[in-house]
């Protein structure tokens, strides 16, 4: 037998993403994360090395001259990096958090737009990560960029004063 040194709950869940990893989207669907839910952003594609989403821009995404609020742009890359990250700290017993997002604002969208994004590693390391990520339109113009680094978290650490006990968040 191998000791991995996690709990039997964490190596359960580390060996079930494990499994179905190749492509966890169809996994996150399953359990959606309530942000990217509410901005009906549809993740497509998911590993350890690379995420994907869409998204078809709607009212609720405009800022007050009709184009894509920036919030967007910068929850959709750090969404997508968190994922990313945590596909590959999870198998390890860790979870991620952010710790920095700087998104540039390359071109406007306004209602109607259909994008897409793609994250990926730059480096990953024993206590960080970075991810970098892009979204484009329907032409492969670039909309957005951005570099999310995230703290990769032990199993005993805590988090805003509690202890990590599931790497996805799971509303009451």
């Amino acid at each position: 037998m191998v000791e991995t040194g996690l709990s039997p709950a964490l190596f359960l869940c580390a060996a079930t993403i494990l499994h179905v990893s190749l492509d966890f989207s169809e996994r996150l669907k399953a359990m959606p994360e309530g942000w990217l839910h509410a901005m009906g952003i549809n993740v497509t594609h998911a590993t350890q090395d690379e995420v994907r989403a869409e998204l078809t821009v709607g009212p609720e995404h405009l800022q007050g001259y009709g184009i894509v609020h920036g919030g967007v742009h910068s929850g959709l890359i750090e969404s997508l990096a968190s994922i990313g990250a945590a596909l590959y700290a999870l198998p390890r017993g860790q979870s991620v958090v952010g710790l920095e997002n700087s998104t540039s604002f390359v071109r406007a969208v306004r209602e109607g737009a259909k994008l897409h994004s793609v994250a990926r590693p730059i480096t990953r390391g024993r206590r960080t990560q970075v991810w970098e990520a892009r979204v484009l339109d329907e032409e492969e113009k670039v909309v957005a960029t951005g570099r999310v680094r995230l703290l990769c978290i032990e199993a005993d650490q805590q988090l805003a004063g509690e202890t990590v006990t599931t790497p996805l968040h799971r509303p009451e």
